[in-house]
């Protein structure tokens, strides 16, 4: 169906091409189809992008021919169509508009209220910890994120990050499963653990929280937030089953290290630091006592730690280890 208005403007803006535009249009809101496919089905129509922008109800929905539905403004060079309440839709055709985009326009309107009318009822009623598991959701559109973040108070197309927390933190939240849910354009200090999703537009919040629950897998109890911005390439290893991390050699070697108390902890600083000196000032040991302890350790783990490489290597084994017994991302 791409492009289809142009197909049929080429043939003739005559009737029966008119009213298959109708028809379309017809055809969804009869079977009453949400706001996101109705922007996604009228930019696949006409072949270029559309949109809706609803303020009152936080809509800024714009699809490009077909593509998927995103958050954004009114294109500076664009016909508009304007409806009650401030509500506007839009198509932006470069070069000269075809004979039916009046056609369009008029119906995608005429689409538009009813549909915003039918879809306009349910949110107010929620509750703000309903609203946030709504806003990051993987199982809604951009017109249901978008008016639940309205209601939150939050432009879709402001900064936000969401936190993964094991604690209490202030702000817009809600518990999902046994972590909860933070969304924060700022990271306060907190009790517990803290996965700091990206930084990214309101309306892709769903992004950043599944960015934090994988950062939140990195922390312990030496490093207890940690930022998914800062963890690189180790972020692929957020998905790796703990079966497959239990199976490395690295990892059953730390597993049989950490019988020994203090063991991990002075393998973590090593790591932080670069520096047996600066790791047992870190630890409050004499440097000895921390020369003895990485003997120990490299024995078992069968190779040197005194080498960039082998920094390297124990690092990252302790990092899988860590999402081992953080254990997997809850979806």
């Amino acid at each position: 169906m791409k492009g289809l208005l142009l197909r049929l403007s080429g043939l003739d803006a005559d009737a029966e091409s008119a009213v298959r535009v109708i028809g379309f249009f017809d055809r969804l809101i009869t079977e009453r189809a949400g706001l996101d496919a109705l922007v996604r089905s009228t930019s696949e129509l006409a072949g270029c992008p559309v949109g809706l922008h609803a303020p009152g109800q936080g809509l800024a929905l714009r699809a490009d021919s077909g593509g998927a539905v995103t958050a954004a403004p009114v294109p500076a060079r664009a016909s508009v169509r304007a409806l009650e309440g401030g509500v506007r839709v839009w198509a932006a055709r470069e070069g000269e508009p075809a004979p039916l985009d009046d056609m369009l326009l008029e119906r995608f309107a005429i689409a538009a209220a009813v549909l915003l009318e039918h879809s306009s009822v349910p949110l107010p009623e929620l509750g703000d910890p309903a609203l946030v598991e709504l806003v990051l959701s993987e199982g809604v559109g951009t017109a249901e994120r978008s008016r639940a973040l309205h209601l939150l108070g939050i432009a879709a197309t402001a900064p936000l990050r969401v936190l993964a927390a094991t604690g209490e933190v202030p702000g817009r939240s809600a518990v999902l499963g046994s972590v909860r849910a933070v969304l924060s354009a700022e990271v306060p200090e907190v009790p517990g653990r803290l996965g700091v999703g990206p930084l990214l537009p309101a309306i892709d919040a769903a992004e950043s929280w599944r960015a934090a629950r994988a950062a939140l897998l990195y922390t312990s109890d030496g490093e207890p937030v940690v930022w998914w911005e800062n963890l690189g390439g180790l972020a692929l290893l957020a998905s790796t089953g703990p079966a497959e991390i239990a199976a490395l050699p690295d990892v059953r070697a730390l597993d049989r290290l950490a019988a020994e108390p203090g063991m991990i902890a002075a393998l973590d600083a090593l790591c932080a630091t670069g520096s047996v000196r600066k790791a047992a000032v870190v630890l409050h040991r004499h440097h000895s006592t921390m020369t003895t302890r990485l003997a120990r350790a490299e024995a078992v783990l069968g190779f040197g730690l005194d080498e960039a490489p082998g920094r390297f290597r124990l690092h990252l084994a302790l990092m899988v280890r860590r999402v081992r017994d953080n254990g997997a991302p809850e979806s």
